[in-house]
């Protein structure tokens, strides 16, 4: 056990270190109340809200309800605002505590557990699986999430984490204006993307935005572009075993998409600068080209948080009109971030927490506050913002999910990973790259 615990702590601690803000210091708090975004109810005639015996699980006022998260500052004001309506119905008093890191979180476990814990990753559903409580004893509703959600976080037949949060990566930004002025139609499988790449070249436009620089981490954006295009080809499944270690990284379906990216990001008429620009322009800079005036390229392929930087950029842009995105055409499955809670205590506050969560109001009032998407089906129609309720809807149809390769994978490989996309763009052999990030791999997974 002392040396999964290292392990979970070394681990964890660089992916937050090399994907996430910078750490914080722990912060214990007492999560204050904040109102929740109003929304016009979608349904003409809303579900009743529970009354506050059933809501409340047998909690009573003043009890106490310990959580830990990674959350602060206006993310934590979110939190709070969705937890809101159930502080206001049964007087639980939220105890919270806010830290990075996961030498902190594993103190913790080992000594004195939160009732709740939200980590973005399943990370300890591997390190405490002996400690951790089956969410379908504590009140959580199996039925409200996609079959793969459930899968991700059931280890030895428990059902042990369920996902909160979730934010996606597959998907495509561009200009509706630019592309009705062309005659160009949004494409839905990746055959149809490939096509419309290569009329794009014919028409004598620039069909991407690419940029990789990004300091020590310059690679990532590489990385999403080939894990969707290997979802596309391949499928989920086969991207999992990649992150497991089954499927070694210099098999033929990798050298596949590797070859389909290297035409895309290393030719001048199919993205802007070509290896060279996608080597050195920064991953911001590359959002802003598809929307300058006049237009660098037609798309560019980034995470949802690309809508808010083009808004920052281009102030004077409306969304829908001027900028818009399309879910990664033929992808079988969505790859992105999620946060998951697993839960150590079993107290009537805990039960009532978890049972919020994972039904109907808990979807609802997370969709309403805008904390990134709800995995929870029920929170489908809820959201108040429209780029959320557009990729909360490309999430809801998604036939799985894959956690990021880059994220989800050893440092070692990682780095290996990142460095075979550079070397290829540089001109290296593609299969002479895979091999070796593929050693890498074998190292750190075995």
């Amino acid at each position: 056990m002392k040396l999964k615990s290292v392990l979970f702590v070394m681990v964890i601690g660089l992916l937050l270190a090399a994907c996430g803000p910078k750490p914080a210091d722990t912060v214990v708090t007492q999560a204050v109340p904040a109102e929740p975004a109003a929304t016009e109810a979608p349904a003409p005639q809303p579900p009743a809200e529970p009354s506050a015996p059933e809501m409340c699980m047998g909690a009573q006022p003043g009890d106490e309800l310990t959580v830990m998260y990674v959350w602060s500052g206006a993310e934590e004001e979110k939190l709070n605002a969705i937890f809101k309506p159930l502080v206001d119905t049964c007087g639980i008093k939220i105890v919270a505590e806010s830290t990075r890191d996961a030498a902190v979180v594993d103190t913790r476990v080992q000594s004195a557990p939160p009732d709740i814990l939200f980590w973005p990753s399943t990370a300890p559903v591997d390190l405490y699986t002996d400690k951790l409580v089956p969410l379908d004893t504590v009140g959580a509703v199996a039925e409200n999430y996609a079959s793969y959600w459930v899968d991700l976080g059931t280890k030895n037949g428990k059902w042990l984490a369920v996902p909160v949060k979730a934010d996606i990566k597959s998907i495509i930004w561009y200009s509706p204006a630019q592309f009705e002025a062309f005659g160009y139609k949004v494409p839905t499988t990746f055959e149809e993307l490939d096509a419309l790449v290569e009329k794009m070249v014919a028409d004598g436009n620039v069909p991407w935005s690419m940029g990789m620089e990004s300091g020590a981490a310059t690679g990532w954006t590489g990385s999403d572009f080939i894990q969707d295009i290997l979802l596309a080809q391949q499928g989920p499944e086969y991207v999992s075993k990649i992150i497991s270690g089954e499927i070694p990284y210099n098999d033929a379906g990798v050298l596949q998409a590797y070859q389909t990216y290297y035409k895309w990001a290393s030719d001048p008429k199919y993205t802007v600068g070509g290896a060279e620009g996608t080597l050195n322009t920064g991953f911001l800079d590359a959002i802003y080209k598809p929307f300058a005036s006049p237009a660098e390229a037609m798309m560019v392929k980034q995470s949802g948080f690309a809508g808010g930087e083009i808004i920052k950029q281009f102030p004077n842009l409306v969304y829908g009109t001027d900028f818009d995105f399309f879910p990664f055409p033929g992808a079988k499955g969505m790859q992105g971030g999620a946060d998951f809670m697993m839960v150590f205590g079993t107290s009537n506050a805990t039960k009532a927490m978890v049972a919020y969560l994972t039904g109907p109001e808990g979807a609802a009032n997370w969709a309403q506050v805008g904390f990134d998407l709800s995995p929870n089906k029920l929170a489908a129609g809820k959201y108040a913002d429209a780029q959320l309720a557009k990729k909360g809807e490309a999430l809801a149809n998604a036939a799985g999910f894959t956690p990021d390769i880059g994220d989800t994978i050893p440092a070692p490989f990682g780095e290996a990973e990142w460095k075979a996309i550079i070397e290829v763009l540089q001109g290296g052999d593609i299969q002479t790259a895979l091999d070796k990030a593929a050693q890498a791999q074998a190292e750190a997974l075995r």
